[in-house]
């Protein structure tokens, strides 16, 4: 245990360290934790194997101790030093009796306690003896003195997140209630301008079938377009110098 005090304190002085975990380091009784943690708050000493709580410090502002998976039995009274304890988990030890837990009436902040997995819970109305015993307790094994659980961390942070869905929402419902009183939205005016663009379209693409049937129309009635025209004056061209080669012929013919 003291190993494991010296690693967590990362060069830290005693009483600067506020938090310790001491979880899982190997121990039958308190070792290397001293009255110099001052200012300790948390301590957890889960699953250690302390068989005892002889030589537990003096630590005025511990607030919340982890007891929980050892083998203690008794000794509660050596946690008295720390009189300001507001949480106290001894879930999975030792404890057989209502008797062993008188000391914790001392304790006059002390507002959850955890006894799970104790002989001492299948004692005769065991709830009802306990918050008797500790006026100030509010939670026992995890239930108020009416048997309603008490809300953990996660608890509240899916209430967070209902909050926030719920306001996600409201803005949905905000932007449907635009629409219904006659506000225009982006989708909208979007459709619009894309209707707009289609009827110019359709508008060119009619105006290139008009000239097609004027044209099919024009030389259904035998009247030439330009490009008949064209063919027309060109044949005309090769016309003339056949005709002039036949005058000169004529010409020598007549001469001779």
């Amino acid at each position: 245990m003291e190993k494991r005090i010296e690693l967590e304190r990362r060069a830290r002085k005693a009483n600067q360290i506020t938090e310790l975990n001491l979880d899982n380091c190997r121990s039958t009784s308190i070792v290397g934790l001293t009255d110099e943690y001052t200012a300790l708050e948390t301590l957890s000493l889960i699953n250690v194997g302390l068989t005892t709580l002889k030589g537990f410090p003096k630590l005025p502002n511990l607030k919340k101790l982890e007891l929980s998976d050892n083998r203690i039995s008794n000794g509660l009274n050596y946690l008295t030093t720390s009189p300001r304890l507001q949480y106290l988990n001894l879930s999975g030890n030792k404890i057989k009796d209502l008797e062993t837990l008188k000391p914790l009436e001392e304790f006059k902040n002390l507002a959850v306690l955890d006894l799970f997995n104790n002989d001492a819970t299948q004692v005769e109305n065991y709830r009802e003896k306990i918050f008797k015993m500790l006026p100030s307790l509010s939670f026992l094994d995890g239930f108020d003195c009416n048997d309603e659980e008490a809300q953990s961390e996660g608890d509240d942070d899916e209430e967070d997140d209902k909050d926030d869905v719920s306001g996600y929402d409201d803005g949905d419902s905000d932007e449907s209630d635009d629409e219904d009183n006659g506000d225009v939205s982006l989708s909208e005016v979007y459709n619009d301008d894309l209707e707009e663009d289609n009827s110019d379209w359709e508008e060119g693409e009619g105006g290139d079938d008009d000239e097609d049937e004027d044209s099919d129309i024009d030389e259904a009635d035998g009247e030439p377009n330009e490009s008949t025209a064209s063919v027309n004056a060109n044949e005309k061209d090769a016309e003339k110098p056949a005709e002039e080669s036949q005058a000169r012929g004529k010409k020598r013919k007549h001469d001779g």
